[in-house]
C-alpha cells in the first residue's frame, strides 16, 4: 500500500476529528442533563485498582461545558495536524498517549484526584508534532514541528504546576506519550521505509 492509498482526504479527516468532538459533547451533556456530573468519577484515579478505567474514560469526560469548550478547538486543530502526514498517527498517538499518559497519572498523580478531559490526548499531539521533525528528520516534519512550535508552543507550561484542579500531571504525561509516538512512529517508518 502506497503513502497515498493510506492517507485520507481532509473531508474524512474531519469527519475523524468531529465524530470524537461530538462523542465528548453528547457525553457533557448527558453528564449535565442526567447524572449531574457523576460521571466524572470515571476519570483516572491515581493509586487506585478502579482507576484504572480511567485509562479509557477520562479524555471523554469534562469538568463542565467551560471545560470542554476550551479542549475543543487545540483537540481539533492539533488532532488534525497529527493526522496531516498519515491518518492512521492519529489513532496511534491517540492510543500510546491514553496508555503513557493515563499510566503515568494513575502511577504519579496526587492521591484522592480525579483526572479527567481530553487535555491528556492534546499534550500528546502536542509532543508528538515538537518531537516529530527531531525524529523524522525530513522536511516536512520538521517544518510542521516549527509551525506547532508557534501556534501552540506557550501550552508547553501547562506540564508545570500552575492552577488548583488543573491536571500538570495529565498534560506532562500526555506530553510524554505523544514524545514516545514520535520516536515509535519515526522508528516504524525507517524500518518500513
Amino acid at each position: 500500500m502506497t503513502r497515498i492509498q493510506k492517507k485520507k482526504s481532509t473531508i474524512e479527516e474531519f469527519k475523524i476529528l468531529l465524530t470524537v468532538i461530538a462523542v465528548f459533547w453528547v457525553i457533557e451533556i448527558v453528564d449535565f442533563l442526567i447524572f449531574d456530573g457523576q460521571l466524572d468519577r470515571f476519570g483516572i484515579r491515581p493509586h487506585s485498582i478502579s482507576g484504572l478505567r480511567g485509562l479509557v474514560f477520562a479524555p471523554f469526560l469534562h469538568g463542565g461545558f467551560p471545560h470542554l469548550i476550551a479542549n475543543t478547538i487545540p483537540f481539533i486543530t492539533l488532532g488534525w495536524l497529527t493526522m496531516i502526514q498519515e491518518t492512521s498517527d492519529f489513532y496511534l498517538v491517540s492510543i500510546i498517549t491514553a496508555i503513557v499518559g493515563g499510566a503515568g497519572v494513575w502511577l504519579l498523580g496526587s492521591p484522592n484526584s480525579i483526572h479527567i478531559g481530553a487535555s491528556i490526548l492534546i499534550y500528546g499531539y502536542l509532543g508528538f508534532l515538537l518531537l516529530r521533525g527531531y525524529f523524522q528528520k525530513n522536511l516536512p516534519s520538521i517544518i510542521l514541528s516549527i509551525v506547532v512550535f508557534f501556534l501552540y508552543g506557550g501550552l508547553i507550561f501547562g506540564i508545570f504546576p500552575s492552577r488548583i484542579g488543573v491536571s500538570w500531571e495529565g498534560h506532562l504525561f500526555g506530553f510524554l506519550g505523544g514524545a514516545i509516538a514520535a520516536w515509535a512512529i519515526s522508528r516504524e517508518k525507517k524500518f518500513y521505509g
